[in-house]
């Protein structure tokens, strides 16, 4: 893999990943629009952790609350706020991974990997996301959060396995649509990313560890450092703006590609992903 491309690579996962316009669209996307090759499930891996070390360094004080009350959570009490946010991760973390487990096993996961199931998605979800914006009270702060909420964010979660849906996107749809208000929503939602990525990643790796060698893991280095910076600057900017505006650049965003993918799709000027 070249340089440039593995750069790319990391830099779309990192700007993605944590901006609800989908990184999995984009990266399922970006082989088929480049004629490359697919990067590969070795690099997939390296640049999850480094978005991971994003989301942790980005949100240590709260990570660091969390993982301070996981002790007290595995003895059954719920009674510190650490405890209780590591309890309410674990809970929202169980549909995603009970779905990616049927999915993968079925080869469901295989046969979503389709532009036009990306252009859908970038156009639905897309659109769900701005009536909820925008229609949405802004009530609710992340420590409102409670566990009926943390399953039924859970479950929309879960939906993100579609490709183009964006795990972010989905849950900050959701959390909107509860009442939170923005910057609580996409808090929420970003907390909520990091056992999903860990799981997801443990998994990849698994499955790529007899496969490693040298010459891979410099690129898969490479590729985590790059990852977690445009990671960290993603989050970094779109925090910021949350203080001041709504989420309605990123649905122009997600609606004019998803609208572009479909006219090329059924134009039939772009194979279907899948099949390349």
């Amino acid at each position: 893999m070249s340089i440039l491309y593995l750069l790319l690579v990391a830099i779309i996962q990192g700007l993605t990943e944590f901006l609800p316009v989908s990184s999995s669209g984009h990266l399922i996307l970006l082989p088929l629009l480049t004629g490359m090759q697919d990067q590969g499930q070795a690099i997939d891996v390296a640049v999850h952790v480094g978005t991971l070390g994003a989301v942790i360094f980005y949100f240590w004080r709260e990570v660091r609350v969390g993982l301070l009350g996981i002790p007290r959570m595995l003895t059954g009490r719920i009674d510190t706020p650490g405890a209780k946010l590591a309890f309410l991760l674990l809970i929202a973390t169980i549909p995603v991974i009970i779905l990616g487990l049927i999915l993968s096993a079925s080869g469901l996961s295989d046969a979503l990997r389709s532009v036009k199931v990306i252009g859908w998605t970038m156009l639905i979800f897309g659109l769900v996301l701005y009536w909820f914006d925008q229609k949405g009270p802004e009530v609710k702060e992340d420590r409102d959060w409670t566990l009926r909420e943390a399953v039924i964010l859970g479950l929309w979660q879960a939906i993100a396995l579609i490709p183009g849906t964006s795990r972010s996107g989905i849950t900050m749809t959701g959390a909107r649509a509860m009442g939170y208000k923005r910057e609580d929503a996409a808090r929420i939602s970003m907390l909520m990313s990091i056992p999903t990525i860990l799981a997801s990643g443990l998994l990849l790796g698994v499955e790529v560890a007899g496969d490693a060698n040298w010459a891979l893991l410099k690129d898969a280095a490479i590729g985590a450092v790059f990852a977690f910076g445009a990671a960290l600057l993603a989050l970094t900017l779109m925090m910021r703006l949350l203080r001041s505006i709504s989420f309605t650049p990123y649905v122009v965003y997600r609606v004019l590609l998803g609208l572009i993918l479909l006219a090329l799709a059924y134009s039939g000027h772009l194979p279907d992903v899948s099949t390349v």
